[in-house]
């Protein structure tokens, strides 16, 4: 059904469709289950508990048809009759209603499940116009339903009349038998009859059932702009979550920053790469920690911070690009590289005390540093 947008409802809802669908109490639903859970129950119920309601109904007639002459003039007899009447069918009748509430839930929501919906309770004015009630009186869905009403009238209206013309003899013996035989017989043949005819309610059921889903889906269904507004709304819109992603990361780039000023060494190449790490002597067994990271820009930052607080910067292009591709940031270098770091160490400690007069200068680093094949980029 082409829409006004252009747009045709092509695409099947998504669960986020369908969540909000339930929430406004838009859920797939029989009427035709639930009738025909009704009456079977009912029906089913009765035959259950003819036997105490049979009873029940012969006390309250012999209580009510064999009163004697002081009862009569008695105005207390109709009162006590009443009450008596009412307890001796309290019971059974409690029994059946229970039976046919019973049946009443679960076909109710044998389709579409036990839903709670305040929207759908709301009164809608839009309800109230008199011009949308006679769209609705005279639309296809109308029409639809009148046709379905007469197609459910005229098959239960036949199967009744094949019910009885099947029955027709032994209605007609009933009137040979004794009074209570032929009125047990009458009302046994009774449920029965109303339970095979409700019966015919299932074929009916079995057609109406799978429509409502599939009209259900249908009523559903989106357009491809409508999942993407959809998409849109519950991941965010992409310039929104760009914007998100780009602060994110100018605030790790800060922290990251800040932590350059307390690094032992920065290794860069030249051109591109720069590697802050920093090495605790105080915890035996630890290795060497990337503090920071970066390319370009930020590897100009690094290394413009690092000479603001002098920490040493050596030049190694295969190890900066080791270490950049290898490690991620507050985590340590891994066991291949440990030989080339502590190499790079040893030479920026050996400095550092030379320059504080303790010690020789050291030896100049050699240009090819230990870094195994697999690490090299």
């Amino acid at each position: 059904m082409a829409e006004s947008d252009g747009q045709e409802r092509t695409e099947q809802p998504t669960e986020q469709r369908l969540k909000q669908a339930r929430e406004k109490g838009q859920i797939a639903r029989s009427k035709e289950l639930g009738t025909a859970a009704v009456l079977l129950g009912a029906m089913a119920g009765m035959l259950m508990l003819s036997g105490a309601i049979g009873d029940a109904l012969s006390t309250v007639f012999k209580r009510n048809f064999s009163l004697e002459r002081r009862q009569i003039f008695d105005t207390t007899t109709m009162m006590e009759g009443l009450k008596e009447s009412t307890l001796s069918l309290l019971l059974p009748m409690l029994a059946l209603f229970a039976v046919v509430l019973v049946a009443a839930l679960v076909g109710n929501i044998l389709l579409g499940g036990i839903n709670f919906s305040s929207d759908a309770m709301m009164p809608k004015f839009s309800r109230m116009s008199p011009l949308k009630g006679l769209k609705r009186m005279f639309g296809v869905q109308a029409l639809v339903e009148l046709l379905k009403s007469v197609a459910k009238v005229v098959f239960i209206a036949t199967f009744a009349v094949l019910l009885l013309w099947s029955q027709f003899d032994h209605i007609l013996s009933l009137s040979q038998e004794v009074l209570p035989v032929a009125m047990r017989d009458a009302l046994e043949l009774l449920l029965w009859m109303g339970l095979v005819l409700c019966l015919a309610l299932l074929p009916i059921v079995a057609i109406d059932v799978p429509f409502q889903i599939w009209n259900h889906g249908r009523q559903l269904k989106m357009t491809r702009q409508e999942i993407k507004d959809e998409f849109k709304n519950t991941e965010g819109k992409p310039e929104v979550k760009a914007r998100i992603r780009r602060l994110q990361h100018e605030m790790a780039n800060r922290r990251m920053m800040g932590e350059v000023p307390s690094a032992d060494v920065v290794v860069v190449n030249p051109s591109h790469y720069s590697v802050a790490l920093r090495y605790d002597k105080d915890k035996p067994g630890s290795a060497p920690v990337v503090v920071a990271k970066g390319l370009d820009e930020i590897a100009l930052k690094i290394r413009e911070i690092a000479r603001e607080y002098e920490v040493p910067i050596i030049s190694s292009p295969a190890l900066a690009r080791a270490i950049y591709h290898s490690t991620k940031l507050d985590r340590e270098i891994p066991d291949g590289l440990f030989v080339a770091v502590a190499q790079v160490l040893a030479y920026v400690f050996q400095l550092n005390a030379w320059r504080k007069g303790r010690g020789r200068r050291p030896v100049p680093l050699k240009d090819d540093l230990p870094i195994p094949d697999e690490y090299r980029v």
